[in-house]
């Protein structure tokens, strides 16, 4: 059997247990009426201090939630997927971000050697079977590295695909409660934060590339043409796995 197969037998969600059912219903409770800054005190400040991690891709639109983080904590740990597969545009960015920021606790994750040597040998898995690719590459690695945290916060907003348009600024997946404070972001309120404070831009951007994944399943945008066309193109695709299943609510 397979890695991939075993690790997407385990991610099948889940009811939740009364505690937990509580507890996600208390956080979204304290949640509400919060802006992103304040859904952010509530997850590193109250909730979880010390227990908290972010994911971020250093992409695109990653500036705004990198420097909100670090307005409310900057030692809070940023975990960063190297898949191995991105642009060298992208790691020059997250260093820049790193300094420009103040982030105090970057940690970079990327696939065992044994892994990469069991799944994709010849580095081509990506032409093959795009899902595989990004679970061994993404999944796998993100998992382990939170392995020892209680609460996670992304950057995803509800317009970015249609499976995120029901997102709730707090969820709980895969057994730790997840926050969202962009959830209700739009391109505008993203471009409005860039501008007012003066954020580096990915030097991706201003070449066609509004959304910003691994190099070879990544295209430039041509007019008209939505934010994410460029990721997974000609593919039945629009996530890579990270954030696809909710615990106890089947999205």
């Amino acid at each position: 059997m397979s890695l991939v197969t075993v690790i997407d037998r385990d991610r099948r969600p889940a009811g939740l247990e009364p505690d937990v059912a509580a507890r996600l219903a208390e956080l979204r409770a304290k949640a509400e009426g919060r802006d992103a800054s304040g859904i952010l005190e509530l997850a590193l400040k109250e909730a979880f201090p010390g227990r908290t991690a972010v994911s971020s891709s250093f992409g695109a639109e990653s500036a705004v939630l990198l420097h909100l983080v670090a307005q409310v904590d900057p030692s809070t740990p940023v975990l960063f997927l190297n898949t191995g597969k991105l642009f060298g545009e992208t790691l020059r960015y997250r260093d820049r971000l790193q300094d420009e920021l103040g982030l105090g606790d970057v940690r970079t994750v990327a696939p065992y050697a044994e892994e990469r040597a069991a799944c994709d040998p010849d580095g081509t898995l990506w032409t093959r079977d795009t899902d595989a690719c990004c679970e061994f590459r993404k999944v796998v690695p993100l998992r382990r590295a939170m392995a020892g945290f209680a609460a996670q916060i992304t950057g995803r907003k509800r317009f970015q695909t249609g499976a995120r348009a029901d997102m709730k600024p707090v969820e709980f997946f895969e057994g730790r409660f997840r926050f969202n404070p962009l959830a209700a972001w739009d391109l505008a309120d993203l471009e409005a934060y860039i501008e007012a404070h003066k954020l580096p831009r990915h030097p991706l951007v201003e070449d066609g590339y509004p959304s910003i994944g691994c190099m070879p399943c990544t295209r430039r945008v041509t007019a008209g043409e939505s934010y994410r066309a460029g990721r997974w193109s000609g593919l039945d695709k629009d996530e890579c796995g990270i954030h696809i299943g909710v615990d106890g609510e089947g999205i």
